[in-house]
Parts: C-alpha cells; sequence; structure tokens
C-alpha cells in the first residue's frame, strides 16, 4: 500500500510545532508495519537540509494564476528519516529558512497563499505523471487542505479524481483564511464549484478541505468532539462531516524518546535505574538554572501563546514563589513579548527558585523532561499534546488541564489506575490546587518513586495509533 503524507513541517528537518512530531514520526512506524508510506514537504534553506544530500526524481512547470512557476522534486539520498523523504524546491518561494515566519522579525511571511498553493499544486503535478500513484494521499493541516480540492474539481488533475484523501487536523484554530480573489492562482475548475472553497464570505483552506476529502481525522478523539462545538467558526461543518471524522490519538517516537539512550541529556537512565537517574538529570538541571534541586521542580515547555495557556504562568508560579513553600519553576519556549518581558522580570527576582530560557532550544528541552518533577501544561486548547508523553517517557508527572488529547491521555491520581494530575476549569485557582498536589505528592517519596516507575512503564508509541490509519488507508482503498 503507497501512501503519500504532505506536510509543512517534518522533525527533524522543520519544526515549529506538533505537526512535525507526528508527520516526522507516523511514515516511520508505517514503513515498520510493511506500508510505502513517504513524505513530501517544502524544500526550506535550513540547516538540517544543507547537510543533507537530495537527487531530483522529476523536474517540472506549472500554473499559478497569470503566470508559472519552476520546480523540482527531490528525495533524500540516504533515507535516513526511516522512510523516502521527498522535498519541493521551488525557487524564489520556499529557499528562506523559516517555515512560516522571518526568522529575525517573527512576522509573518506575506506571500503564504503563493508558498502553499505552488508547492500543493507542485506535488499534484508529480503524482499527475506517476505510473504506479498513491492508494491514499494523506494531507496535514490547512497547508495542504486545498489538495482534496484539486483533486477532485481541477481540471488538471482528473487522472486523480478516484485517489482518495485522508486530512488530519492537527490545529484547528488556524485555517488558511484569504481573500477570494486568490483562487484565481488555482488550477482551472468548473465556477459554478467555487462555494467549496468558501466559508463564512472567504476563501477557506481548511474548510475546502473538509468538505471534499474522503476522510477527516483529528489528533485525539475528544478533540474531534470539541470541533464540533468549538473551532473558530467551522462548526457547523465539522457537525455536518461527522459522518466521515475520526479521532487517532497521536503516538510518539520511542527511538527519539528514550531516556536510556537520548544522546540530549546529561544521564542515561531505564526503568530499573528511575531514581538514580531522574536524581542525577535533576541535579545537572538545577545546576544549569542555578535552582536547588533539594525542592519539587515544575517545568513548562511550549509555545508562549494563549491556546497554551501560558498567560496564566506568571501569577500562577507568583503564588508560589511568594509564599513559605520552596519550589523550582522553570519555563522554556518563545511568544508573546509581554510574556518574556515578565518572565524576565521574574528571573531577576526570583533567583534560585525561578528561570526562563526564552528561546526554542531541542537538546534544552530534552534535559528538561529528564531533570524535572512535573511538567505544567495549562492549555485552553490542545488538539493531541505531545509534552504529556514525552514527560511521562522520562519519569516526569504531567499537570494537565483536561482538555483534547490530554484528556485522553492522562488519568488523574484520584480515579482507579491514575498516573498525573489534572484540572478542569481553566482558572488561576484550579490550576492553583493542582501544582499544590503535586507539591504535596512529591513530598511523599516512596509514592513518588513509585509513581514514576509507573509512568515509564505505560505504552504512548506509535504502534497502536498507526494500526487504526492502516485500517483506515484499507477502508478508503477497498
Amino acid at each position: 500500500m503507497k501512501i503519500i503524507h504532505l506536510s509543512a513541517e517534518c522533525y527533524p528537518v522543520a519544526k515549529v510545532g506538533g505537526l512535525a512530531d507526528v508527520v516526522g514520526a507516523l511514515p516511520k512506524y508505517l514503513v515498520q508495519q510493511e506500508v510505502e508510506a513517504s513524505v513530501a514537504m517544502p524544500k526550506y534553506d535550513n540547516e538540517w537540509v544543507s547537510k543533507h544530500e537530495f537527487e531530483t526524481v522529476f523536474e517540472g512547470r506549472a500554473p499559478l494564476g497569470d503566470w508559472e512557476f519552476d520546480f523540482r522534486i527531490q528525495r533524500e539520498v540516504d533515507d535516513t528519516l526511516g522512510f523516502p523523504l521527498f522535498m519541493v524546491d521551488i525557487p524564489g518561494l520556499f529557499d528562506r529558512p523559516g517555515v512560516y515566519v522571518e526568522q529575525e522579525s517573527g512576522a509573518p511571511y506575506g506571500d503564504e497563499f503563493e508558498r502553499f498553493i505552488s508547492f500543493q499544486i507542485a506535488v499534484l503535478d508529480w503524482i499527475n505523471q506517476m505510473s504506479r500513484k498513491p492508494e491514499v494521499v494523506h494531507c496535514h493541516d490547512h497547508h495542504t487542505a486545498l489538495v482534496p480540492f484539486m483533486m477532485t474539481q481541477s481540471y488538471r488533475y482528473q487522472a486523480l479524481k478516484h485517489i482518495p484523501t485522508a486530512l488530519t487536523v492537527h490545529n484547528g484554530e488556524y485555517q488558511g483564511v484569504y481573500d477570494h480573489g486568490r483562487q484565481n492562482m488555482l488550477p482551472y475548475f468548473d465556477p459554478q464549484t467555487e462555494g467549496l472553497l468558501d466559508w463564512d464570505g472567504r476563501l477557506n483552506s481548511l474548510a475546502a478541505g473538509l468538505k471534499t476529502c474522503w476522510k477527516i481525522t483529528t489528533v485525539s478523539p475528544s478533540y474531534m468532539e470539541e470541533l464540533g462545538y468549538d473551532s473558530h467558526g467551522l462548526e457547523g461543518l465539522f457537525q455536518h462531516e461527522k459522518q466521515k471524522s475520526q479521532g487517532i490519538i497521536n503516538g510518539i517516537d520511542t527511538e527519539v524518546w528514550d531516556p536510556a539512550t537520548d544522546p540530549m541529556i546529561a544521564h542515561h537512565y531505564d526503568r530499573q535505574k528511575t531514581a538514580d537517574g531522574k536524581r542525577k538529570n535533576k541535579q545537572a538541571l538545577c545546576e544549569q538554572f542555578g535552582l536547588d534541586p533539594q525542592y519539587p521542580t515544575i517545568s513548562f515547555i511550549g509555545r508562549l501563546v494563549h491556546e497554551k495557556g501560558a498567560d496564566m504562568l506568571p501569577d500562577l508560579f507568583r503564588t508560589f514563589l511568594e509564599s513559605p513553600q520552596s519550589v523550582n519553576f522553570i519555563v522554556l519556549g518563545t511568544g508573546d513579548r509581554n510574556l518574556h518581558r515578565q518572565f524576565e522580570a521574574m528571573s531577576s527576582r526570583f533567583v534560585g527558585y525561578f528561570d526562563a530560557a526564552l528561546d526554542y532550544n531541542e537538546p534544552l528541552a530534552h534535559q528538561i523532561y529528564a531533570g524535572s518533577d512535573f511538567m505544567i501544561m495549562p492549555s485552553r486548547v490542545e488538539p493531541c499534546g505531545l509534552n504529556q508523553m514525552y514527560s511521562m517517557r522520562y519519569g516526569t508527572v504531567p499537570i494537565v488541564r483536561k482538555t483534547g488529547g490530554l484528556k485522553d491521555t492522562v488519568v488523574d491520581l484520584g480515579d482507579p489506575d491514575g498516573y498525573g494530575i489534572t484540572f478542569y476549569d481553566f482558572s488561576l485557582d484550579a490550576a492553583r490546587h493542582a501544582v499544590q498536589r503535586a507539591i504535596d505528592l512529591f513530598r511523599q517519596g516512596r509514592k513518588m518513586a513509585a509513581l514514576r516507575k509507573k509512568i515509564m512503564h505505560l505504552d504512548f508509541s506509535w504502534n497502536a495509533s498507526a494500526k487504526k490509519y492502516i485500517a483506515l488507508y484499507k477502508e478508503l482503498s477497498n
């Protein structure tokens, strides 16, 4: 079975969020289960790309409105990711280091639509000429969501009309919304079908994909339900397309995220040596941030944005930092500049108890997972969440709000077979109560040690989820 994944991100090639982790892992696990899976993505001008060798497998020229563009499809020579990686080289549009924004200014690229529609057209032109076409084209998020529309409606791709498409919604907040005039850049289609592109009076890429794909998936069952009543204007569409929708929880790549072999952490450990490994890594982490390892250490890793609930963190942390209790807090991430300023001020005020690394740092993230006692995720929205799974893989107890995939993957300690700390309301009081439960748990040494071993034995690998995707592909292609 031949499956092609289309995505703007893929770890470790180019990563902004969890989309990259999924696209970098799922195809590898599909290949291990004898599925012929590959990934096609834009060719960015970044460090990973510059260090790998590519060979051109197809060259073409395609229309983009009133003009045409040249492109090349290039395959990474050594298949170092565990599956074939194809990169779409489009001079002038993707030969930049940033995925969505200027790296220095943080400003979004003004030609976003041109970039991603040209990528999708180039991929379809390539598939169009294949002698053996894929059984399923698997699209990820709005950057590739116009592919199902073009495959079913554009005259240029009539030969692809019968190929099933799956569209996975990793984050429904980002929909690819533009003025209707942009539809003139798509290959010719019957004007009577232009309503498929419309939602609320604008061209909505995600909406068009939801309407025209064969199957919709989201990254957790709970998030699938939530989109039906909270999806930034698409609630009615998700409800209408419910019959072809399915929530499949993400997995994690247990080869990359393995404390026994992880090259990015100070000391290796496994489920048999959890206590010693956690102690040594906590010592290394606390030394790096100037903290005392005898105190409970609670960390946050992620984008400092509204949907992650990061705006709650300063007040939440100050509640404890200004109290008689001794507790450490660490923040790793970038985002809202006001939050940057608040965290910088807190680092100066609460020396020895709080510190923040306000950047993207993958090696440091691994060390924080290994060295922390708890990982807090107070998300307003969390389609699946991977950090809680990474944390448990490293024996770090999650503190999460019960939403989306967090609800599906973390069972509260107070429930039968529970192993995490959860709270329901997005409020300072609810989060404060959850953090206090964590501090109290830390003081119960034996209970804490047993819990660490328990969560390290949980299986969040892609194996089970990959089997569900294989079943979905077989259903579509039969």
